[in-house]
C-alpha cells in the first residue's frame, strides 16, 4: 500500500508539472505567433491569440494544432468600389477561429484547413463609400448622402440631403436600405426611393442612395461570407480554406 501511494503521489506531482510545463509553452507559442502575425500583416497592434486544444505539446508533436484563435482590433483593409477612391477602410473588430492548423517543421509556416469568423464596421466608415459631396442628379437638383443609420429589422437607413434649384428641401429624407455580400464587395440598395420634390429617372436617384464598397486583402486570405445591419455598424461573416496563418 505504501508502494502504491508513493507511485500515486509521484503521477500526480508529475501530471502537475506537465500541466505547467504545457500552459507555459503554449503562453509562450501564442506570444511568438501574435508577433509573427503582426509583422506579417503589417499591424499597427499585436494582435490577440489563443491555442485552444489541451495538451499543447502534443499537438506540437503531432505538427498540427486543433484551433487558434486571432483577434484584430482597428485592421485597415485594402478597399476599392463604384462609389470610393481606393484607399482603405477600418474594421473595427476583426475575430478569427482557424481550424486544422498545419505547420513546417521549423514552424515558420503555418496553413489553417478552414477558417470562420467575423467583422464589424462602422457606419461612419462605410459613409464613406457613398457619394458624401453634393452630386448634381438633374438640372438644378443636388443630393448627398449624409448618415447611415440602424433601421432595424436587418436594415440600413440611409439619409440624404438634397437641394432644389438652390433650394435646400427643409428636412433631409431617408429611406431603407438592404446590405448584401457580393464577392468581396458589400453593397447597399434602397429598398424604395427618397423623394426629392420633383420627378426623377430612378438611375439618377439611385446613383445617390446606392453604392458598394469593396474589403479585400483580408488577413490569410478570409473573405467576406454575409453581412448584416447592426445597431452601430454592419456585421460581416467571413470563412476561407487553405487560410495562410503566419509565413
Amino acid at each position: 500500500m505504501r508502494a502504491l501511494r508513493i507511485i500515486l503521489i509521484l503521477v500526480v506531482v508529475l501530471g502537475g508539472l506537465f500541466v505547467i510545463a504545457d500552459r507555459v509553452a503554449v503562453g509562450f507559442a501564442e506570444d511568438k505567433a501574435a508577433d509573427k502575425i503582426k509583422t506579417t500583416e503589417g499591424l499597427a497592434s499585436t494582435p490577440d491569440v489563443s491555442i485552444e486544444g489541451f495538451p499543447f505539446l502534443t499537438q506540437v508533436v503531432g505538427g498540427e494544432l486543433d484551433d487558434v484563435k486571432i483577434g484584430i482590433k482597428d485592421y485597415e483593409a485594402s478597399t476599392g468600389g463604384t462609389n470610393a477612391a481606393a484607399g482603405t477602410i477600418r474594421i473595427d473588430d476583426l475575430n478569427a477561429e482557424m481550424h486544422g492548423v498545419a505547420f513546417n517543421s521549423d514552424y515558420s509556416s503555418a496553413t489553417a484547413t478552414s477558417a470562420t469568423g467575423t467583422a464589424s464596421i462602422s457606419y461612419a466608415e462605410l459613409l464613406k463609400a457613398a457619394k458624401a459631396e453634393p452630386t448634381q442628379v438633374a438640372s438644378g437638383v443636388t443630393a448627398q448622402v449624409i448618415g447611415l443609420s440602424d433601421g432595424g429589422n436587418g436594415k440600413i437607413k440611409v439619409t440624404v440631403e438634397a437641394t432644389v434649384l438652390g433650394t435646400k428641401l427643409p428636412q433631409p429624407v431617408s429611406v431603407l436600405s438592404s446590405v448584401s455580400v457580393s464577392g468581396d464587395t458589400v453593397k447597399v440598395h434602397a429598398d424604395s426611393l427618397p423623394k426629392l420634390g420633383v420627378e426623377l429617372a430612378e438611375g439618377r436617384i439611385r446613383a445617390i442612395t446606392d453604392f458598394s464598397q469593396k474589403i479585400d486583402e483580408l488577413p490569410g486570405g478570409i473573405q467576406l461570407d454575409k453581412v448584416e445591419a447592426a445597431k452601430s455598424g454592419v456585421d460581416i461573416s467571413v470563412k476561407g480554406s487553405d487560410v495562410k496563418l503566419v509565413g
